[in-house]
């Protein structure tokens, strides 16, 4: 038009073109967005280009490359995707989807019985014969009936509604899969028109540009539809997982006992974090179902129009692989189940080991139980051989699919018919048609068993939230009623099923009164508090209380926090109160030996407080609230009594902080109950009497009689008054008087058990922390002085892993795992795979030669002899890369497996071998993680991660080669993109790997809190605090769901970088084709860019397993790191002891001082004493006065900071530890036994005869109760010995001792409630067995060592008396003063 000159069409034009670049220029402004202040996710306000190329999220990129990425660094959750927003939508559809599937549930149930009842009518009018088996029928239907109708619960809504709630992006991501899956079959035909442009000479030259352009485009088009798909698939995955965290959540605070039987706290954590994790991993998925079927179908039928039935050929071959792998799939799976039991199995040795890591010190045992791992290992490390050989076969069939099929095709298709020529264009086009074919094939099983998985997943998930609610209906909250407290004819139940266990009670309780509940084991307590909460099922009748609540549960519940935050339990700081509280609660003396006073971090369960500290806080919890009735089930149980009388004058008693609240108290201590207003007695859940203290004694009721039994065990003097409670006798004693021993000494070793999960007791610990500033700290609550003492001890609390948080991951850390497998294999693998790529390059140029034939022969004169070296050497090289491929992943199988058992070698001597202080300052959930979570990485992921990283790398080389093959120049052009590509990875992956730090980080409170809640939930509804933990759930989840989205997003910004790249790399070759048409044929043309085609994918691979390997390769640091502790002195020296050392048993110390850290002060402070041959010691002195030091010291748990401990004239600094520690004989504080034969408990490494371990049993007096056991010494014990009584463990503890026959003992004396009986068993076999050795008795109770030859009273770590009991009552220094607040006087010492 332009040529011929006419004016009007040149103007047309000129402004045309004018206006096409004011266009251009709108869009590139557009592109900026305007940015207001505010700092909210900019995503909001990102313009279309910069949203679908993620280009408004540099700015985080950028921060994370500078440094490591904070929370505070990355953006909040807009507000649709916030955890309540999401909650709420998703409650509204769930409860109408909810009451359809009750309402079908219920058509289910009458259908049923409807056809029972059918059934049962024509039966019975036949003979009685039948009518016999009719009734054994009905039976069997009866109780199938039962099990059904608990079994059936509203089923398939759960799905229905996440669809309702989430519908529109679920539409968004299908309309973009369905766009991305058409254009991947543009690509096969724009590739064969420019082979045939290649082949045709005469063509015009723009059409090759026409064709490198629209290349491109499709690329792009392509990859930001996939991205864009992405983004959406996995958010919409991380907010079906948010909405059933959220849902879980809320429905554990409100659902009935009954429901929650049925899950243990670990079951619901799991409804949390697996099955949500399920469902998150199926939303990826859930698009591939039917976009799999569509490209399946559409791959297949291009490839007919290429190839035509030959393809058929190709595609049975796929077919016929797919059962083969679905067997090898299974056969994996039974492995896998093998490999879990073995690893649980070696994690709960290696648990109970931690746990009681002490005693292994103690009597030398670690080498028995390091070989007990070991072995595990082994059979567990088999089978991850097994494991990996099977994936070798899995990977070798996937590898040699896309040859195989393309090997049989072209040869079917060549040998089918003689007219049949393979030219490029059919050659090329249908390889890239393989290739596209090959993605749905593999992805297919990963699918069927992801959407199983969510599918067994989504079932336990409505079960869980389709369960009953409690029902609180029999609790009327009346405000007009005198009385706060009124039971109406109550009964109530735990289980529907079984009978009542609150009966017919009636009860009025006065504001004001403090009434004591009374009665013997199960006799319905506790249950009484828990129907007042609301907590039981309802029978009949019903419960008026007027005002709100404060609860003391039984065993105390504490959250991990500080202690502050427990006690005031959200409710606002009043300094005076608090300080009240704090001083009543007797808790004051805590504060000061705990490491920054009350803001001392307490670990999850309460870790690191006994249990009497945990009885206090939460004491002192409910004490803070100001409610207006008071249920405390039991709170004096685990305090000592001269705590208990303290705590009962300040706060419960007529005179306590609580006077003028009405108060429920249950308990045990008869001397508390003359200054009680009311007292109830309970027997199997009715009142049998209630009264006054003087009423009941006069009326000489069930309660008299009681009393009565009670006082005529403690003796002469225990006239039940109340200055007789401040000795402990009393508590126990009483608590055995009401045949309570079973349930409460189980509660109260169940708190120390866990309590003491370092066994000797905190007290020794916390005396040698620095004192000084905090009790000033405390005395003025000065908060800076508060603050500094918190800087100068927050070390002594759960020590964080810090070492994590440094960047990228140390380079000898890669070499310290690669020389783990070992450099030959190393090397022989990276061979086997670099062999098998240079036989894909071949059979790919091989290929190309073949599609030459065609130009040279016609179909007439092709040579058959040609033909079939063609096929056979084609297929030959096919062969030669999965044997390669097989070779070297067999091979890597077994280098990994070699590196996961050094490495667990390694790290397990070197825990084994860690000193007493290493495990007193780092948590065992931190060990164990070393041994679970780490190891499994190095056993599984890492070495998956390692070869596909080979692989992928290797992939693209190789593509690269073959393009430069082609044509050379191109070289110049990869140089540019590697320098981007490199570039773009290095500011991605610090960025990813802080995030997914910061993602496990967040997600870990999640899951505590959720367990913690769970534990708690009784308190949490009586002091009705649900919302307040909704809303800190919701928190939580916000929390981490920021870090995962902005991981997503990060991914996606990375992929599409990257992605440009490749499609760059597609461009640029076909543009070379294009402009190097002159010196290449279509055959060359058609083998590059098929090979180019692929190059994107395995770009994002590569950079993905980098960042996987990067994140994996922190656990072979995090293992290194405790491969390198500092290990305790060697257990056997050059310098043996003498044979038949000890002989004697003198001790001496000389000067003797010990800390326990480096950092802390002295806890004994130059201690010297001598102990004769066979000389009974008592060990006596305050709380933290260093007496369990003491027992630390002559074992070496404690390394001497100055003189000597000399025994039998040999320094002990101067042997081995074994040496030493065989020697000498303990009987522990606390039981701990391990799960295993009761034989293995008491002789691990068969030292003993059976002879020799029964005529023990039989001195501990246990020989009865091993006799009545059907296995006898192959009793197995369960963990932590659960299975036997308190006082059996305490027997067995002493069994051990008796077979070590040694000449020194040393007893750290059991505060578990140990019922008098065995007490006394103890002490007389101790005298008969032991008379001939050295005793050292660490003593609590002051009259187990009235009878000892001399006492050593301690103080603050140094000796302040010594010498015989008679003596120093005589004087009055410290012990005469104990004895006396003890009750013991010189005239009855002898009658306790």
């Amino acid at each position: 038009m332009l040529l011929k000159g006419s004016t009007s069409s040149l103007a047309y034009s000129c402004l045309f073109f004018i206006s096409y670049a004011f266009q251009i220029l709108i869009l590139i402004l557009s592109a900026f967005s305007e940015r207001d202040g505010s700092s909210e996710n900019p995503s909001v306000t990102a313009s279309f280009l910069s949203r679908i190329t993620f280009s408004w999220y540099d700015s985080i990129v950028l921060k994370g490359y500078k440094r490591p990425l904070t929370l505070e660094d990355i953006w909040d959750v807009d507000e649709q995707g916030k955890t309540e927003t999401l909650a709420n939508k998703f409650e509204t559809h769930m409860a109408r989807e909810l009451l359809k599937a009750r309402r079908a549930l219920q058509k289910r149930q009458q259908k049923n019985t409807w056809r029972d009842s059918g059934a049962r009518l024509p039966g019975l009018s036949k003979n009685q014969s039948q009518s016999q088996d009719i009734i054994i029928l009905e039976e069997a239907k009866k109780k199938k009936k039962k099990s059904g109708t608990t079994e059936d619960f509203p089923k398939s809504w759960l799905i229905k509604a996440l669809f309702k709630t989430f519908y529109t992006i679920i539409l968004k991501s299908f309309l973009l899969k369905v766009v991305y899956d058409l254009l991947t079959f543009l690509n096969p035909q724009l590739l064969k028109w420019l082979i045939a442009f290649a082949n045709d000479r005469d063509s015009y030259v723009w059409m090759g540009y026409l064709c490198s352009i629209l290349f491109f485009a499709v690329a792009l088009i392509q990859s930001l539809c996939l991205q864009y798909y992405f983004e959406l698939c996995f958010m919409l995955g991380v907010k079906v997982r948010t909405t059933i965290m959220a849902s879980v959540y809320k429905k554990a605070l409100s659902l009935s006992n009954r429901a929650k039987k049925q899950y243990t706290v670990g079951e619901t954590v799991n409804l949390m974090s697996v099955d949500a994790q399920k469902l998150l991993d199926v939303t990826n998925f859930i698009h591939l179902l039917w976009s799999n079927v569509l490209q399946i179908t559409l791959s297949i039928y291009f490839l007919w129009v290429e190839l035509g039935p030959s393809v058929l050929a190709g595609v049975g071959v796929m077919l016929l692989l797919i059962p083969v792998n679905g067997i090898i799939a299974i056969k994996n799976k039974t492995i896998q189940v093998k490999y879990m039991k073995k690893k649980d199995q070696r994690l709960k040795i290696m648990n109970e080991m931690l746990n009681g890591i002490k005693i292994l010190k103690y009597f030398a045992w670690e080498p028995s139980f390091r070989n007990q791992v070991h072995d595990i290992r082994k059979k567990e490390l088999k089978n991850l051989l097994q494991f990996g050989q099977m994936q070798s076969m899995m990977m070798f069939i996937l590898y040699l699919t896309p040859v195989l099929v393309s090997v049989t095709t072209f040869s079917v298709y060549v040998l089918v018919d003689s007219n049949n020529i393979l030219d490029a264009q059919k050659a090329f086009t249908s390889i890239t048609l393989f290739n596209i074919l090959r993605f749905p094939l593999s992805m297919f099983p990963m699918v069927i068993s992801s959407v199983l998985q969510a599918t067994v997943s989504t079932e336990r998930l409505e079960k869980y939230l389709g369960a009953d609610d409690l029902d609180t209906s029999a609790i009327r909250h009346d405000c007009d009623v005198d009385k706060v407290v009124q039971f109406s004819e109550a009964s109530f139940t735990w289980d529907q099923d079984s009978e009542a266990t609150i009966r017919d009670v009636n009860l009025d309780i006065m504001p004001g009164q403090l009434v004591a509940v009374v009665g013997t084991v199960g006799s319905g307590k506790s249950s009484l508090m828990s129907a007042m909460l609301g907590e039981m099922e309802h029978v009949h009748g019903h419960i008026s209380i007027k005002g709100s609540i404060a609860y003391v549960p039984q065993q105390s519940w504490i959250q991990n926090g500080t202690i502050k935050d427990n006690i005031l339990f959200g409710s606002e700081f009043d300094k005076k109160r608090y300080q009240q509280v704090l001083e009543a609660c007797a808790l004051l003396q805590d504060l000061e030996v705990l490491p920054g006073g009350d803001l001392a971090e307490i670990g999850e369960k309460g870790i690191n407080l006994s249990g009497g500290q945990k009885q206090r806080i939460s004491l002192a919890r409910a004490t803070y609230q100001n409610s207006d009735i008071y249920i405390l089930d039991d709170p004096l149980s685990a305090v000592d009594a001269h705590v208990g009388k303290h705590i009962f004058d300040k706060v419960l008693g007529p005179n306590g902080l609580l006077k003028g609240k009405t108060r429920l108290l249950v308990t045990h201590s008869i001397h508390f109950l003359p200054q009680v207003d009311e007292i109830v007695v309970l027997e199997n859940g009715t009142i049998s009497e209630k009264g006054s203290y003087r009423a009941l004694l006069a009326k000489k009721g069930l309660f008299a009689k009681n009393l009565k039994t009670f006082n005529k065990e403690t003796g002469p003097e225990g006239d039940a008054t109340v200055n007789e409670d401040s000795e402990e006798e009393d508590d126990y004693g009483l608590v055995s008087s009401v045949e309570e021993i079973p349930e409460d000494v189980a509660s109260l070793t169940m708190n120390r058990e866990n309590s003491l999960r370092r066994t000797l007791s905190h007290r020794s610990r916390s005396n040698s922390r620095p004192l000084k500033p905090l009790k000033n700290s405390l005395k003025t609550r000065n908060v800076n002085a508060q603050k500094e003492g918190e800087e100068l001890v927050k070390g002594q609390k759960l020590t964080k892993k810090e070492f994590v948080q440094t960047g990228k991951v140390k380079f000898s850390i890669y070499l310290k795992y690669l020389g783990a497998v070992g450099w030959y294999s190393i090397f022989f693998i990276t061979l086997a795979y670099v062999i098998n790529f240079v036989a894909l390059i071949g059979s790919n140029l091989w290929l190309s030669a073949w599609t030459n034939d065609s130009k040279t022969y016609n179909a007439t004169n092709y040579p058959a002899s040609q033909r079939d070296m063609r096929v056979g050497v084609y297929g030959a090289l096919g062969l030669a890369q999965g044997i390669f491929v097989v070779t070297a992943n067999l091979w890597s199988v077994h280098g990994f497996a070699h590196a996961s058992n050094l490495l667990h070698k390694q790290l397990l001597n070197s825990i084994i071998r860690a000193p007493m202080s290493f495990f007193d300052t780092t948590p065992i959930g931190r060990i164990v993680n070393r041994f679970a979570g780490d190891i499994s990485m190095v056993d599984d992921t890492l070495p998956t991660s390692l070869r596909s990283w080979i692989l992928c790398f290797l992939g693209i080389i190789s593509t690269l080669v073959m393009i430069c093959m082609a044509t050379p120049v191109f070289v110049i052009i990869i140089i540019p993109l590697g320098v981007i590509y490199v570039s773009v990875q290095m500011f991605y992956v610090a960025t990813s790997r802080q995030l997914r730090r910061l993602d496990s980080v967040t997600r870990s409170p999640l899951y505590s809190f959720f367990s913690e809640t769970v534990s708690g939930l009784p308190v949490i509804r009586a002091f009705q605090h649900q919302q307040r933990f909704l809303k800190h759930n919701e928190v939580l989840i916000d929390t981490n769901q920021k870090c995962v989205f902005s991981w997503i997003i990060s991914n996606r910004w990375l992929a599409v970088r990257l992605e440009l790249v490749g499609n760059l790399i597609i461009f640029f070759s076909s543009l070379m084709m294009v402009i190097y048409r002159d010196t290449l044929s279509g055959d060359i043309v058609g083998f590059v860019l098929s090979n180019a085609l692929n190059i994107t994918q395995t770009l994002n691979w590569l950079v993905r397993m980098t960042s996987e390997t990067e994140t994996n390769i922190v656990a072979v640091e995090r293992i290194t790191e405790y491969i390198n502790l500092e290990s305790e002195a060697p257990w056997v020296t050059d310098k043996r002891p003498p044979a038949g050392w000890p002989s004697k048993g003198e001790i001496q110390f000389n000067n003797y001082q010990v800390r326990y850290r480096p950092e802390l002060d002295l806890v004994l402070k130059g201690i010297t004493c001598d102990i004769k041959s066979q000389e009974k010691i008592g060990v006596v002195g305050r709380t933290g006065a260093g007496k369990s030091s003491l027992t630390n010291c002559l074992f070496r748990i404690l390394e001497a900071a100055g003189g000597q401990i000399i025994i039998d004239g040999v320094d002990i600094a101067s042997m081995g530890l074994h040496d030493l520690r065989e020697k000498l004989t303990i009987i522990p504080q606390d039981p701990i036994l391990f799960s295993g034969s009761l034989r293995m408990n008491l002789d691990p490494f068969n030292n003993y005869s059976d002879e020799e371990i029964w005529k023990a049993l039989e001195l501990a007096h246990l020989k009865p109760f091993v006799d009545s056991l059907p296995l006898g010494l192959s009793h197995e014990l369960a963990e932590a010995g659960d299975n036997l009584s308190i006082g059996q463990r305490q027997l067995l503890c002493l069994a051990r001792a008796l077979l070590r026959k040694s000449k020194i003992l040393i007893m750290d004396e059991a505060t578990a409630a140990v019922d008098l009986e065995t007490d006394r068993l103890i002490q007389i076999t101790i005298q008969k067995e032991f008379s001939h050795c050295t005793t050292i008795t660490i003593a609590h109770r002051l009259h187990t060592i009235m009878d000892s030859d001399q006492v050593m009273v301690l103080d603050n770590g140094k000796i302040v008396e010594y010498g015989s009991p008679e003596e120093l009552l005589e004087k009055s220094g410290p012990f005469y003063f104990m004895a006396k607040e003890a009750g013991i006087e010189r005239g009855n010492s002898t009658a306790l």
